[in-house]
């Protein structure tokens, strides 16, 4: 007969129970353990021959928020055919929407899968969305593979079951729908415990076992009962469930290091608001106010308060605004239009982190030679894809000095893109910056990533310096750190620095 702990005749009696086989989830029920719990004494009971895991590894289908809705109200598609059913079987689209209780986003979803299910005709000239007569009493009372796998979701208890238990076609429907984003398809690894005939003697031979304490108190050392009490053994070789402890997010980590590396540098940081005038963000750095860069698809402007105070600034907007109109000290022509003074105080989200440098030239606080830096967050209205974000971080350094050269500027880019995004080589092409002469663009190369543009540098024009008062050659450069990191992490898709994925999250180290 073998020695059982409690726990271990607990769970050997709930399995003899349950038939002499059940899942973790059963056990987790009947006997009140955590699934660590039952999974550290099956394993032990395994090793006594007394039971034996099997293991099943499964595709889960899982609905998505999304996919609960649909499983439960019906697809866009279902509800908007009901509703043109219930017009007449024609009817205008937006009537026929409103019908239905479509929000907006899902309007053109609806109306491309009844066409594509051939549910309906669409007449794009006056709008008008019709069913034939042969679908207006056969396919619609008809419920498709689709609808009838979010049926069988729905009427789960978790939402989820697994995709080899299903036929053809619904294996089928379900690829369909994780395109459509409705569910989701991850692998599972199923536990079954089963008592083996030594495993159904010993539960009925064995007699109950002995309490046995976890812990010594103050109590059981006093009065000595410490003595016959039966102390638990731990197998300090069993397996037990991974735990993951706090930490910064990747991308936080590698922000504070390319910090702590411009710090060591011997550079300050420079910070601001994210609110900014166009003075600062485009006007101080001799960005015409008919630039396209300032046209609305292309910068965020905040929409209350309109303008902001450029009083202080006096002086340098007046300098500005000469540099602007006809050249100023600086040796150019300018622009040759007429400033305004209204449009320098427009409110806009900044779009660079440039504006940044032009704060600090203006402030004159600052030594000569002297290295500044910044890492901020800025907004622009691009198209998301796996290179563009409408909100991403860059750096951006100035170096001021009275003997700085493109060849210094050079340098310095090519080392912080070794140094800081694990860069094998870079290259350097000319560009063109209003704010910058000359104007150099950073690409770096890593094995087995490849080239990626990280962004553009020079050295400021007079235009933007003498203005603000500065009469010392001031480089410049503004990465963006994002495509930085993902060299670095080797990530294809800028998406995911912002992902909510906890497996990613967990285990990436970024080194």
């Amino acid at each position: 007969m073998v020695e059982l702990r409690a726990q271990e005749q607990q769970l050997l009696t709930a399995l003899e129970s349950l038939g002499g086989s059940a899942s973790v989830e059963q056990l987790v029920e009947a006997c009140k353990f955590p699934d660590t719990a039952v999974m550290r004494t099956g394993l032990t009971l395994q090793e006594k021959n007394l039971i034996k895991i099997h293991a099943r590894y499964q595709n889960v289908i899982k609905l998505t928020a999304e996919g609960e809705a649909y499983a439960k109200n019906g697809l866009p598609e279902r509800n908007l055919i009901r509703a043109v059913e219930a017009l007449g079987g024609s009817a205008d689209l937006q009537t026929a929407t409103k019908q239905a209780g479509l929000e907006t986003q899902f309007i053109q979803i609806a109306l491309g899968w009844t066409i594509r299910k051939k549910w309906t005709l669409y007449t794009s000239s006056d709008n008008t969305l019709r069913i034939s007569e042969q679908l207006l009493h056969h396919a619609l009372i008809e419920e498709g593979c689709d609808e009838t796998l979010l049926k069988h979701l729905n009427d789960k208890h978790q939402h989820q079951l697994a995709i080899e238990d299903l036929s053809p076609e619904l294996r089928e429907a379900a690829e369909q729908l994780k395109k459509r984003k409705i569910l989701s398809i991850e692998p599972k690894t199923t536990r079954t415990l089963q008592i083996t005939p030594e495993g159904k003697q010993e539960a009925a031979e064995s007699k109950t076992a002995p309490q046995e304490i976890t812990q010594l108190t103050p109590e059981l050392i006093i009065t000595g009962k410490w003595h016959t009490s039966k102390l638990q053994k731990y197998n300090i070789e069993a397996p037990v469930s991974k735990t993951y402890s706090g930490k910064k997010h990747p991308y936080l980590q590698f922000l504070d290091e390319v910090r702590a590396k411009l710090v060591n540098l011997g550079f300050q940081e420079m910070t601001g608001t994210a609110v900014e005038t166009s003075f600062f963000n485009f006007d101080a750095l001799y960005v015409p106010q008919d630039h396209p860069a300032r046209e609305e698809s292309d910068i965020y402007y905040v929409k209350d308060p309109q303008y902001g105070d450029i009083s202080q600034h006096a002086q340098a907007v007046e300098h500005v605004k000469e540099t602007h109109e006809n050249g100023w000290k600086t040796g150019s022509t300018g622009w040759g239009y007429k400033y305004s003074l209204l449009a320098a105080q427009r409110l806009l989200l900044r779009g660079h982190g440039t504006c940044l440098s032009a704060r600090t030239l203006e402030s004159k606080n600052f030594e000569v030679p002297s290295k500044h830096f910044s890492i901020t967050r800025v907004y622009r209205p691009e198209i998301t894809d796996k290179t563009h974000l409408s909100e991403f971080n860059q750096v951006e350094g100035i170096i001021i000095d009275e003997n700085l050269t493109l060849k210094d500027l050079l340098g310095v880019l090519g080392k912080f893109a070794m140094e800081i995004a694990g860069a094998d080589k870079v290259r350097f092409k000319p560009d063109y910056f209003p704010f910058t002469e000359p104007s150099v663009e950073l690409s770096a190369y890593k094995e087995g990533y490849g080239w990626v543009e990280f962004g553009g540098s020079g050295i400021f024009r007079p235009e933007v310096t003498l203005p603000l008062g500065v009469k010392v050659p001031v480089i410049a450069w503004g990465l963006g750190v994002d495509r930085l990191f993902m060299m670095r992490a080797g990530i294809e898709d800028i998406r995911q620095i912002f992902s909510q994925d906890l497996e990613w999250l967990r285990k990436k180290q970024v080194t």
